[in-house]
């Protein structure tokens, strides 16, 4: 299986630095792994949107998958209360 390349929105990027350091590497780790996994067990595709969400903790990871590129776009990273917002 090809290996994806990982790309972070800029207030995704933003979103990460906010979060407290131990939580910002579980966080960090979790979306590096999905560089050779893009859809691991507990990822859940959001109805009404091309994004897949996969949960670390408190916290929620919302990406793309471009299948034909072999691209994942972080979309937003957020506290489990407050990603779904707009």
């Amino acid at each position: 299986m090809a290996s994806y390349e990982l790309l972070i929105k800029p207030s995704a990027a933003k979103e990460i630095e906010s979060l407290p350091r131990k939580d910002r590497q579980r966080v960090v780790a979790k979306i590096q792994s999905l560089v050779t996994d893009p859809r691991p067990s507990g990822c859940i595709k959001l109805s009404g949107h091309e994004q897949y969400r996969v949960r670390q903790g408190d916290y929620r990871i919302l990406y793309e998958i471009h299948d034909r590129t072999l691209v994942i776009t972080v979309v937003k990273v957020g506290h489990r209360r407050d990603v779904y917002r707009d």
